[in-house]
């Protein structure tokens, strides 16, 4: 059976339970669901929301284990890779050890246990990235990971799951917020403004150029600030951040030998009927047409990877670059909410990103 090595840590009937959830059909929301709902976050609506949360992360959380346990080339028997199993495991046996919610009482409780989940999960990504560069190592050069496609097409799948996951959990958590920040619906905000969201990002990737070159190239901004529309900030943050970092290293690198000073990054935010675009435009030299594809994939990255032991695991989104998850993993945040992440690059030149929005909100979130 594929979960002979889970068998031996946990009970049978723990076992065939996770099999079981594992089998049961995922249920989709949308951003516009989940917004229209909170608006009125009342007694009933939060009773509401948890008792669907306690049928739905179970069979989440069990698909990810059964997929941890299967696999292929080693990675699931990897330390870093047995721990976040582990966490899942754990994670899946509080939530179905937790009776059936009945009241406002239960639900106050349960929303703690999913707080503590939400917390217990942290550092997935962190560690995964250590099980994965351990398999990359034993792989040494007769196989590169990106020749790998179904470590990608499982961390695609993967990583996805976890943002649903953690949008669920904080959306719920944040309703209960007593003093919510003006126009938010739990991690929703309703006037989000791009300009604002990206200049913030902007400002924290000028801040981690400087920490690793010492200079750091402008970046000028373009669009509307007082264009306003619902969106969750962070998501929005983390995806401009990773975008304009990527340039801000590319062009840094190309002209900081260069008497000539380096050309500004430009970011253009339009408001479509549809998408609201975001592009973010570089003249850092570009990459070449062969090695395109190859952003998309984990751990492809022309940085040197840093080399983290123990705590210095927890600071990695600090690193200016090196592990490759940036893109991909963007790409993920814009796709959960029903938009898009294009990458277009000129050999020679430079490389405009065009990050799509979907303003509308009413596409279903994708499940792996």
């Amino acid at each position: 059976m594929a979960m002979y090595k889970l068998a031996v840590s946990v009970s049978r009937s723990l076992l065939d339970d996770i099999h079981r959830c594992s089998l049961k059909k995922q249920t989709g929301v949308s951003l516009k669901h989940m917004m229209d709902f909170g608006s009125y976050p009342n007694e009933n609506n939060l009773l509401y929301s948890a008792q669907f949360l306690h049928k739905e992360l179970p069979v989440r959380l069990a698909l990810r284990v059964i997929e941890l346990e299967n696999l292929p080339h080693g990675l699931s028997s990897k330390a870093d890779v047995l721990k976040v199993r582990d966490w899942y495991v754990d994670s899946f046996k509080d939530l179905r050890n937790f009776p059936e919610i009945q009241d406002s009482k239960d639900e106050l409780r349960f929303t703690e246990l999913i707080n503590e989940i939400k917390m217990r999960h942290n550092y997935v990504m962190q560690t995964m990235a250590v099980g994965i560069q351990e398999l990359k190592k034993d792989l040494g050069r007769k196989q590169g990971l990106n020749e790998l496609p179904e470590i990608h097409q499982f961390l695609d799948r993967f990583y996805m799951s976890r943002i649903g996951i953690r949008m669920l959990i904080g959306q719920h958590v944040a309703l209960h917020a007593p003093n919510p920040p003006p126009g938010y619906v739990g991690l929703i905000c309703t006037k989000v403004s791009p300009v604002t969201v990206a200049q913030n990002a902007i400002d924290d990737a000028r801040s981690a150029c400087m920490r690793t070159y010492g200079t750091s190239p402008d970046v000028h901004v373009y669009g509307d600030p007082n264009f306003t529309f619902a969106y969750v900030p962070t998501h929005l943050h983390h995806m401009v951040f990773e975008l304009v970092k990527n340039s801000l290293r590319a062009v840094q690198e190309r002209y900081m030998d260069s008497d000539h000073d380096c050309p500004p990054i430009r970011v253009v935010v339009a408001d479509g009927l549809e998408d609201v675009t975001i592009k973010i435009s570089d003249e850092g030299g570009g990459i070449p047409r062969r090695g395109l594809p190859k952003i998309w994939t984990y751990f492809y990255s022309t940085a040197q990877t840093p080399i983290l032991y123990g705590p210095q695991i927890l600071e990695m989104p600090c690193i200016m670059a090196g592990y490759g998850y940036g893109l991909p993993i963007s790409r993920l945040y814009a796709r959960y909410f029903g938009g898009e992440l294009q990458v277009i690059s000129m050999e020679g030149y430079g490389t405009d990103a065009y990050l799509h929005l979907n303003r509308l909100g009413n596409v279903q979130e994708p499940l792996p």
